[in-house]
């Protein structure tokens, strides 16, 4: 039986029509990147065992369920530690009812100074959520070596103590709702890039 060239050009439709189909169909939405930092599989920090500002035990599992965003700084730092905290606030209230299952740790590298009493005073000005975690220096350094932090502290007892600074490492450890340290968020990075990973940690991003 011979076919027209009507059944042949539209033969040739149909399998241009089918082809649009299936390849449309394959196609997937491009995947939501982190903005920060992708720290997700390193081998360190892995947990915490320090003393909150209310003199509570405190280590990560205590906050399974939420993301967490460690932060190392003092309570005297002049720059880098009221900003990045001031951030940490506006992206936390951005994220609406979903900011109950953020929590917000900033350690102090500064533990001679900053007294339990004094972190919360401090942090309280920036979100009454934040908890400020303290230790003697043996714990703080501890801490801070399983998470990779450099800081330098004042030494010495005299009158200007108080303006003395400390040098440490800058940025933002996040945690996803599991407890696994999943990003780096630099110092630089905007209230709105925190919100956006954060949102990410709390749907199960990848």
């Amino acid at each position: 039986m011979r076919r027209g060239a009507g059944f042949t050009r539209w033969a040739a439709l149909v399998a241009i029509v089918l082809g649009m189909l299936a390849a449309g169909c394959s196609r997937q939405a491009p995947a939501v990147k982190f903005r920060s930092t992708d720290l997700t599989g390193v081998e360190w920090g892995k947990d915490f065992r320090l003393t909150d500002q209310n003199g509570k035990p405190r280590d990560l599992a205590d906050f399974k369920g939420k993301v967490v965003l460690l932060f190392f700084g003092y309570t005297h730092c002049p720059d880098v530690c009221p900003t990045t905290l001031a951030k940490l606030a506006s992206a936390r209230k951005s994220l609406g009812a979903q900011a109950d299952r953020v929590q917000v740790l900033f350690v102090t590298v500064d533990p001679a100074r900053d007294t339990p009493q004094r972190l919360a005073e401090y942090l309280g000005g920036f979100d009454p959520t934040f908890l400020g975690l303290w230790g003697d220096e043996t714990a703080i350094a501890r801490t801070a070596k399983a998470f990779k932090i450099y800081y330098k502290a004042p030494h010495g007892e005299h009158d200007n103590r108080s303006l003395e600074a400390v040098e440490h490492s800058s940025g933002v450890f996040a945690f996803d709702p599991e407890g696994k340290l999943r990003l780096y968020i630099e110092s630089g990075r905007s209230a709105s890039d925190i919100a956006h990973d954060v949102k990410l940690l709390l749907s199960g991003g990848q």
